[in-house]
Order: C-alpha cells, then sequence, then structure tokens
C-alpha cells in the first residue's frame, strides 16, 4: 500500500520544539511532505521542506536530525532528506489553534 503524506505528518508530530514544547507540525514548521513513488521493495524516499521559527533558530540542527528520524521510523520509508527553507518566513498564523492556545497566542 502506498505511502500516505498524512502517515509522514503524523509522525513528524513526535518532534517538539525544545523551547517551544510544541510539535513542529503544529507549529507550522513543516511546509511539504513529498513521497516518492514505491520502489522495489515496497519502501519510499521522502522529501521534507520545512523552516525554522527563525534563521538563527539554536534548536536548527536538532529538529532537522529529528525529522529526518521520525520518518524514517516508518517501515515503509527508506530514506528522508530535509531541506530547511526561509521562505516563506514562518509566521504564528501557520501554527494550528491547538498549538497557539497552548503557547497563549491568540
Amino acid at each position: 500500500m502506498a505511502l500516505a503524506e498524512d502517515k509522514v505528518r503524523e509522525a513528524l508530530k513526535e518532534v517538539i520544539d525544545p523551547e517551544l514544547y510544541v510539535n513542529i507540525v503544529d507549529l507550522g514548521l513543516v511546509y511539504v511532505v513529498d513521497v516518492g513513488d514505491e520502489k522495489g521493495d515496497g519502501r519510499h524516499d521522502v522529501n521534507v521542506e520545512m523552516t525554522l521559527t527563525s534563521p538563527m533558530c539554536p534548536a536548527g540542527p536538532q529538529l532537522v536530525a529529528g525529522t529526518k528520524a521520525a520518518a524514517e521510523s516508518l517501515d515503509e520509508v527508506d530514506s528522508c532528506e530535509v531541506k530547511v527553507v526561509m521562505e516563506p518566513a514562518w509566521s504564528p498564523e501557520l501554527m494550528t489553534d491547538e498549538a497557539r492556545d497552548h503557547l497563549g497566542i491568540y
């Protein structure tokens, strides 16, 4: 069965921003989850485009490594490449309502 983007996004919710204590999906940091075609072994390569809350985010390397590890923890994922992009710039409007509530942003 083909791997769905939603399943990868669910796995990425395990990656928690260490400063804000909210997962990267609900923070709106994950822009693109591209699931490649199924290979002969039934697995997929995944490409993720994500951003950081700021270009100088000290947790950046940790979040990128966590994103790669979370995606690759899925049985259907062979490898995950994570690309950090700064356009469009992240803003609080990208967060889910739950994340805004957690952080007290209304």
